[in-house]
């Protein structure tokens, strides 16, 4: 699966999220002393425990989705919750190349007479910030972090005989966000005229604050206001007529798979009106119909609204979206007689979400 190459700007973040919120930055690393003792962790990535609705169609979710990048490492803490003690401080867990994660933790650790509280994230920043009791802590996403496709741990206590190794539950925090299309139009007559030329996600959320509640093993966003558009194809892609020939949106050409279709990671956001659209750029052949003559069309632009398209206008963090689209000739050539109307599929933009 493509991703944008492209890093946007980092975003400031807000410095004090509340009152009672400290800074901690990431310690030195303790590979090489003598007082450390090796963990091990095994690693997985699961898709959240919600089960997955869909309004159309149901699509195969490929293991690349499921997988970190064994190159980023990921950051750890622990607490000791009866006492409310710091006691793994937000230490870099790097991979090797076969995906194996391992980390020297302090020593003392052994001799802690209750379990310890795991929590983890990806990918590893060298500042976060705690709460009072360390039973939370915020993770500042710029738009950097956000292209690596953010995750965070289930919790999991370990008893200090247990503690040599590790197991680690990562789920996604932020939205996989795909597109499929196709030439909706109803009169065969203007079936098949439609070139796609260019997509673009606009107002797409690209930076934010998520905070984990470590006690309860679950977190929210808070937003910062950071957004950019998001160029999603461009190219020059003949649409299959209706939805049988649908097809996923890739870079720069339709794709038969998900897997191969161009998805971008983004903060769950709030969808207000007028701003989240898709906006979809596309040539028509010219055509006739009788004895009228219709000379092409090029740059015809079509925006579709999110407002009003997902439940309570609200993206959940941890699903995957795949929005379809359909253009309709109809909504171009006004002057003409159609012998069928649009069907509700036609123009709409709905949505098919998954945990991922």
């Amino acid at each position: 699966m493509t991703r944008q190459n492209t890093i946007w700007a980092a975003v400031a973040v807000a410095l004090s999220l509340t009152a009672c919120m400290k800074a901690v930055e990431g310690p030195d690393e303790v590979q090489s002393k003598p007082e450390n003792r090796k963990v091990s962790f095994d690693v997985s990535v699961t898709r959240g425990a919600q089960a997955s609705q869909q309004t159309k169609s149901s699509y195969d979710v490929g293991e690349s989705e499921l997988k970190m990048d064994p190159g980023i490492p990921f950051g750890l803490v622990g607490i000791d919750m009866n006492t409310h003690s710091l006691l793994v401080n937000n230490v870099s867990v790097a991979g090797s190349a076969s995906g194996a994660y391992s980390a020297f933790l302090d020593n003392g650790l052994w001799d802690i007479p209750t379990p310890i509280t795991f929590s983890a994230y990806y990918p590893y920043m060298k500042d976060i910030q705690y709460g009072n009791s360390y039973e939370t802590y915020s993770l500042a996403y710029t738009s950097k972090e956000t292209e690596a496709g953010p995750l965070v741990s289930k919790t999991v206590q370990r008893a200090v005989d247990q503690i040599n190794r590790i197991p680690l539950e990562f789920q996604h925090i932020t939205n996989d966000i795909g597109y499929k299309i196709c030439d909706a139009t109803q009169d065969p007559q203007l079936q098949g005229l439609i070139h796609l030329r260019k997509v673009t996600a606009t107002y797409v959320a690209r930076a934010g604050v998520f905070v984990n509640d470590v006690a309860v093993s679950q977190g929210h966003w808070n937003r910062q206001g950071y957004y950019c558009d998001m160029v999603v194809f461009e190219g020059d892609a003949k649409l299959g007529v209706g939805p049988e020939n649908e097809l996923f949106i890739g870079k720069d050409q339709l794709v038969d798979k998900k897997s191969d279709s161009f998805r971008y990671y983004s903060i769950p956001d709030e969808i207000q009106m007028g701003k989240q659209t898709v906006e979809v750029v596309y040539d028509i052949d010219g055509f006739n119909i009788g004895e009228e003559s219709y000379p092409p069309m090029k740059g015809v632009t079509t925006r579709f609204n999110l407002y009003g398209v997902l439940p309570d206008n609200t993206f959940v963090y941890g699903k995957q979206y795949t929005f379809h689209l359909g253009l309709d000739l109809g909504t171009v050539y006004h002057a003409i007689a159609f012998s069928a109307s649009v069907s509700d599929w036609g123009t709409m933009i709905y949505e098919d979400n998954e945990d991922f």
